[in-house]
């Protein structure tokens, strides 16, 4: 893998006029952890084209390893993955999986069902975001798995259980991570009897787990599906190689680019993603679109433009938390205030980005609500220099860059991002990239 970047403390970004220009996407998060997973529970060797070269997959990539996984790396964004059929040859492992929840939420439910004797943990705050509705739906089937830190949050302990049963159910309230775990495990579960699995309640974005049923018939499993309220495995299917993958750009990191365009003038167009993409993320340009950017789109690209300053907008954005926090900070360039509803999920992600939007939105003179699942965000005439702190939140810094942006309504201002590195999670490069598109220099 790529080695992070090696930011300074902070970066300082003068306020630029105008973003226009071309950016190929790195892969998709979501896409290539789940794919990773998949590949090493499959039967045959997969080769992943694009896997994204960042902190999280490093993560996985490593556990992997420690789980006796092989895999080898052809260049920064090709590995190749020897399938373990179904099963971790190492039974005994202590896997770090840092701030991932897309690494350590499917490989919990996996090292429950295989038999092995495993330890999970992370940094401080992995073990502050949630898996007590993983874990409890688990053990209520035979699973064994017991925290060693606070009830409810990693660090865990996974001894050998005995999972049998045709039904099971898990929250999908939380994080939909908690259901795509439950799905890609369920086929080692279902061997010789049907598994549905029961949404509890409403289940919070959708489209990430149609990437988990998308990638799960990549890789030869199918699951049907009674709409969103159940999913059900029938017995003997088993993860088969595709032999081999593409990983698409990933559409979050997409949404900063074609926000560029949208507030700064543009073209700004992103590659990796299209019409055809199967990450929801891709709805982001809908939200643009419903500001008044100008929005095109291709099989393989998206492109945003604008020729005049933003309009507020309202709307639900429970099916795009992470894209969400960029309309948020698009939001100090529209004509009036604008809520983001839905949104609750935001509290249990890397950080409490409801608490850490509202408190650097209003360092820029913005007028902030902030509810239990909404955010209001009032523009001010112009923004005001600040120092944004990131909260080691990659979004939190790749979003506030924007804020640097001039446009048409003629309100950017310098800006200080705090903790730069932070954007290694996922696009470790991002700063380079960002001042590709914008016509000043960053450093």
């Amino acid at each position: 893998m790529t080695e992070s970047k090696h930011y300074p403390q902070h970066i300082d970004l003068e306020p630029v006029m105008h973003a226009r220009g071309t950016v190929r996407l790195p892969g998709s998060k979501s896409i290539s952890n789940r794919t990773l997973l998949l590949a090493a529970l499959a039967q045959g060797e997969t080769t992943i084209h694009g896997l994204l070269a960042s902190d999280d997959t490093l993560v996985m990539l490593k556990a992997l390893q420690e789980l006796g996984i092989g895999w080898r790396q052809l260049d920064d964004h090709t590995h190749v993955v020897q399938g373990g059929g179904g099963a971790f040859p190492n039974q005994k492992a202590d896997l770090f999986m840092g701030n991932a929840g897309t690494a350590i939420r499917p490989l919990t439910a996996a090292l429950a069902v295989v038999k092995g004797d495993y330890t999970l943990h992370g940094v401080s705050r992995m073990h502050e975001r949630p898996i007590g509705d993983l874990v409890e739906a688990l053990n209520e089937v035979g699973a064994r798995i017991e925290y060693t830190g606070n009830p409810g949050y990693p660090p865990l302990h996974i001894r050998p259980g005995q999972v049998e049963t045709r039904r099971m159910s898990v929250r999908g309230n939380v994080s939909s991570q908690f259901l795509t775990a439950l799905l890609m495990a369920a086929p080692l579960m279902a061997r010789t009897q049907p598994l549905t699995i029961e949404v509890v309640g409403e289940l919070i974005s959708k489209p990430y787990i149609e990437i988990t049923l998308n990638l799960m018939r990549r890789f030869g499993v199918q699951v049907d599906q009674d709409g969103w309220s159940a999913f059900t495995v029938q017995p003997g299917q088993q993860y088969k190689s595709p032999r081999s993958i593409r990983v698409e750009g990933d559409a979050s990191s997409a949404s900063y680019f074609l926000a560029a365009g949208a507030i700064a003038g543009g073209p700004v167009r992103v590659e990796g993603v299209g019409r055809d993409s199967i990450q929801g993320d891709v709805r982001f340009a809908d939200a643009l679109e419903l500001m008044g950017a100008t929005i095109t789109r291709g099989e393989d690209w998206i492109e945003a433009r604008a020729d005049a300053p933003l309009k507020a907008i309202d709307a639900d954005f429970n099916h795009i938390p992470d894209a969400a926090m960029t309309i948020a900070v698009a939001a100090l360039y529209a004509d009036g205030p604008s809520t983001l509803r839905n949104i609750a999920s935001w509290r249990v992600k890397e950080t409490d980005r409801l608490a850490a939007m509202a408190t650097e939105l209003r360092k820029l003179g913005a007028t902030v609500e902030e509810g239990p699942d909404y955010l209001r965000v009032t523009p001010p005439g112009e923004l005001s220099p600040a120092t944004i702190d990131t909260y080691d939140d990659h979004r939190m810094a790749m979003c506030f860059s924007l804020a640097s942006l001039d446009g048409q309504a003629r309100r950017g201002n310098a800006m200080r991002i705090n903790d730069p590195k932070c954007v290694a999670k996922t696009f470790p490069n991002y700063f380079e990239t960002f001042a590709s598109i914008a016509k000043d220099e960053l450093f």
